[in-house]
């Protein structure tokens, strides 16, 4: 929990696939995929990665002279790669813009997050295939973002992050005990206890019933005198 971050300083494609980073087992098929692929970052690559900015979500009609139109308001640009199909030509809809400064990187990746182009809504974030350690592209079942109707989210990036992990206390069933050994003691002591309370009962009830017989006893000779002197006072009063 001490070093939990929102945003993965490392691609693990196991904890991308969890919501808050805390997977012990693959939930779907590509994230296997993605933990058995080896990628190698494409070396035809060229520019400063430290300085790029990866852009997506682009309209598919969203030219270079467009993106460079939009994004020079916050500094120099050096580059910008609109990635296209090889076969067709046309866009992908994402894109990677390289500035000539930090600061003009870091005010596009600040400010032109979510910024509308075309009627469509961007997304911006750092390149990351060149600077985040381990990373797996999308094609590999990797990556982070997604859709909910694929299934296939992945979290730890600036479009989904990580969401705090709750901890829960490690709480075992006290009614199996399974407690710790200070209840588990407790309940044999209470259980001991009630036992001894059993056993005097019990005594204590030995003890008392022949006290009840006795009283028992006692009232049914004392109510058999009663009705023997009863009779008797009725014989006498029928002789008179």
């Amino acid at each position: 929990m001490n070093d939990w971050a929102p945003i993965a300083k490392e691609y693990d494609p196991l904890k991308a696939g969890s919501i808050d980073g805390t997977d012990e087992e693959p939930h779907d098929r590509a994230i296997w995929r993605a933990m058995l692929a080896r990628y190698v970052p494409n070396k035809g690559v060229t520019g400063d990665p430290h300085l790029t900015l990866f852009v997506a979500r682009l309209n598919l009609q969203t030219t270079e002279e467009k993106l460079k139109e939009v994004f020079s308001r916050y500094g120099d640009i050096r580059k910008i790669r609109l990635v296209r199909d090889l076969v067709t030509g046309f866009s992908k809809g994402y894109a990677f813009i390289e500035y000539k400064e930090e600061r003009a990187l870091l005010k596009a990746h600040r400010d032109a997050n979510r910024l509308v182009i075309d009627q469509h809504e961007i997304f911006v974030d750092f390149e990351l295939e060149r600077t985040l350690k381990g990373w797996i592209p999308r094609r590999l079942g990797g990556g982070f973002g997604g859709k909910k109707e694929s299934g296939q989210l992945r979290f730890g990036g600036r479009d989904r992050p990580f969401r705090k992990p709750i901890n829960l206390p490690n709480m075992k069933n006290d009614f199996y005990g399974e407690g710790s050994a200070e209840k588990r003691n407790w309940s044999r002591e209470g259980t001991r206890d009630w036992r001894m309370r059993d056993r005097d009962h019990e005594r204590s009830r030995d003890k008392r019933w022949p006290e009840r017989e006795r009283s028992w006893g006692e009232s049914e000779r004392e109510r058999d005198s009663k009705e023997e002197r009863s009779r008797g006072r009725e014989r006498k009063d029928r002789d008179r």
